[in-house]
């Protein structure tokens, strides 16, 4: 019996250290869009898109080498700097797109301080949330991101994201392309029982990238569905509504043996 009352109370104050990683219950059918790279249709077709539907999103912006300057591949500053003026998040993606795994410090600083200045000089506010290119981390990275302040970071995994056990520096996604319709509407499903989906989504069309091309009509197709069955659809920062980052990074340890790319 003795042992049975302490084994209640473990998991009582388990639960309760858990609880507080929640503002409010994670609702069903609650999805993250987060668009990477910064190419052109972000701003030509996907952002009116977003408007139309009344949908929040995150763009994580860089200056894609060696093509950054090509206006027929990619946004502008100026245009990325619409983008908040829509209302939309304007997330860190490193200024050169840079493996995050192979970076020292100061390099790691270097890279996400360019794109921090190059958004205050355009009153855009300060990225509080990153995204690993190409979904290359380290541990490291982790120190880096929480001596910089930001409060969360998207990776890659094809799973949905748990609040209550994911660290928020290692959030899952999807990553759509033009040949996995079926999955990815399988993945928007999983959007309950407390699981956030989050889904990355590269070029709409993506021209430079084909490897992660997404139609516009079979982006518009997702966006239809999301409609249609009463989805809830935010920005990464929007997450903060429901989930205490500083409790849950302080409540749970990163773990790397969870899938976390492609």
């Amino acid at each position: 019996m003795k042992k049975l009352l302490l084994l209640i109370f473990a998991f009582s104050i388990y639960q309760t250290g858990k609880s507080q990683i929640l503002k409010h219950p994670i609702p069903d059918k609650l999805v993250v869009l987060t668009f990477d790279d910064a190419p052109a249709s972000h701003y030509s077709v996907v952002a009116p898109l977003l408007k139309e539907y009344g949908f929040g999103g995150t763009f994580y912006v860089c200056e894609f080498p060696p093509n950054s300057q090509d206006s027929t591949l990619y946004m502008n500053w100026r245009q990325i700097q619409q983008l908040d003026k829509m209302g939309f998040e304007v997330g860190n993606h490193t200024h050169h797109h840079a493996n995050v795994s192979k970076l020292d410090q100061a390099k790691f600083i270097e890279e996400l301080r360019y794109i921090e200045q190059k958004c205050d000089s355009l009153g855009i506010p300060n990225p509080s949330t990153f995204a690993y290119p190409g979904y290359g981390l380290n541990e490291q990275a982790l120190i880096y991101l929480e001596d910089l302040n930001y409060s969360s970071a998207r990776a890659g995994g094809s799973r949905a994201y748990d609040p209550l056990t994911d660290h928020p520096y290692l959030i899952p996604s999807w990553a759509t392309d033009e040949n996995n319709k079926e999955e990815i509407f399988e993945a928007l499903k999983q959007a309950k029982d407390g699981k956030i989906v989050i889904l990355t989504i590269h070029g709409v069309p993506d021209i430079e990238h084909p490897w992660v091309n997404t139609p516009p009509a079979l982006f518009k197709e997702y966006l239809n569905f999301l409609q249609e069955n009463n989805y809830r659809v935010i920005s990464m920062e929007g997450l903060a509504d429901y989930i205490d980052f500083t409790e849950a990074k302080e409540k749970i340890s990163p773990d790397f043996t969870k899938k976390l790319n492609n």
